[in-house]
């Protein structure tokens, strides 16, 4: 089997594997600016989609451009969110050359979908392909690939820990070569129920004071599990952005979530607002919590909300994901200032972070391998791959970190 790494080597961002000069697996962008799409210019007869985050498949409306029609695999909840980010990347760069689609592209998308559910093998490309839960948002996918020869397990992004929203990652499926992710290789989280009990305390206690509490949060997969904390610890909040058409999506697939009741619970909990005629302006003048895009205070509508609160000591700012360097959220924890468009605001609110983190950590990622000491470990998707590859090799495991374009002959 030939693996070539396109992207998401020794990096975050524009993941991509393609396999045997056919199967590609995810295709991603990475959100610079400008953005960063894979090397190479595949032209695969097929593609298999791990995840509906854009770094894994931000570029995939551009490999239907011309006459290129290679059949999309995937979840069903990862055919919609797919749809959902292309449309919003079409906001942003669609009148950019940076954008390397357009909406005919993303149209075709519906032309070429194949979806499948878990554990229901498939071909692809001349390949038996099998996806498995991931645990990581609705409908991420390690996918299982045989071409007859050697078993390919990509596990995309995982987390071997039981969320509110979701079930950690159970399988551990026969393979001979692994590429795994090693987003938090040196990180320990928290337990997650006394991250969430922090939290709760800490928003209870900005209420009872009279404040106004932010929660920045990732569309997909942290709006719907911070609605599901609110909606758990009796904390009434709104929830805005694109977190609301991601949470009507995910509620669409009750099989791919760990209880569709709660969940249910968590949207009846949450007041959606709609923006006009200044409402969010109002709503950051009342004693609530508003859970609302984006996540690293890139744009959304903490753009309204962030100004509107930030001269009151009272209020607060609760981080609830990682905040990449040299974005305004990791901006504002480092320095208590952040530019919010395009103008550096001094912020007198309270600033907290807390780990929802939807990825294994290391004692995850380590026991989630122990079960692949006798493969080959290929190490992607982080920022010390090269570090943790060297720490796995000192455990006993065959591991290595694939530089961007490399090639790998796995037997």
């Amino acid at each position: 089997m030939d693996i070539r790494f396109l992207g998401g080597a020794r990096e975050i961002g524009r993941s991509a594997v393609l396999v045997n000069d056919a199967l590609l697996l995810d295709f991603g962008m990475a959100t610079d600016n400008p953005p960063q799409f894979p090397v190479g210019d595949p032209d695969p007869e097929a593609v298999v989609l791990s995840h509906g985050h854009l770094d894994h498949v931000g570029g995939v409306p551009s490999l239907l451009s011309g006459d290129a029609r290679p059949p999309i695999h995937w979840t069903p909840p990862t055919r919609d969110l797919t749809r959902v980010l292309a449309e919003d990347t079409l906001k942003l760069h669609g009148n950019s050359p940076l954008c390397p689609f357009t909406e005919t592209e993303v149209k075709r998308l519906s032309e070429v979908s194949v979806t499948h559910g878990y554990r229901e093998s498939f071909e692809a490309a001349g390949h038996e392909v099998t996806l498995y839960d991931a645990g990581h948002i609705p409908g991420s996918a390690h996918v299982l690939v045989d071409d007859g020869e050697t078993r390919l397990l990509y596990t995309g992004d995982f987390h071997t820990d039981d969320t509110r929203l979701l079930s950690g990652t159970t399988a551990r499926p026969d393979a001979d070569v692994v590429v795994c992710e090693s987003t938090y290789s040196d990180v320990a989280h928290d337990p997650r129920d006394e991250v969430e009990r922090a939290f709760a305390e800490s928003v209870k206690t900005t209420l009872w004071e009279g404040g106004t509490v932010v929660v920045p949060a990732f569309a997909i997969g942290r709006t719907q599990e911070m609605l599901m904390v609110c909606e758990a610890h009796d904390i009434d909040c709104y929830v805005d952005g694109m977190g609301q058409k991601v949470t009507q999506i995910v509620r669409q697939y009750p099989e791919f979530v760990r209880d569709p009741e709660a969940l249910r619970r968590a949207k009846s909990n949450a007041r959606f607002v709609t923006g006009r005629d200044g409402q969010r302006k109002r709503i950051a003048d009342r004693n609530t919590v508003i859970v609302t895009t984006s996540g690293m205070l890139s744009g959304g509508p903490a753009m309204t909300y962030i100004p509107a609160i930030r001269a009151n000591p009272t209020n607060k700012i609760t981080m609830t994901g990682y905040q990449v360097e040299g974005t305004p959220g990791r901006d504002l924890l480092d320095t208590g200032r952040a530019e919010i468009d395009g103008q550096v605001m001094p912020v007198s609110a309270r600033v907290e972070s807390y780990d929802f983190s939807a990825h294994a950590d290391r004692e995850g990622l380590l026991a989630f391998l122990d079960s692949y000491r006798d493969v080959q470990v290929l190490v992607n998707h982080g920022d010390r791959c090269a570090a943790f590859a060297d720490e796995l090799r000192a455990e006993g495991f065959d591991a290595s970190a694939p530089e961007l374009g490399a090639e790998f002959a796995a037997v």
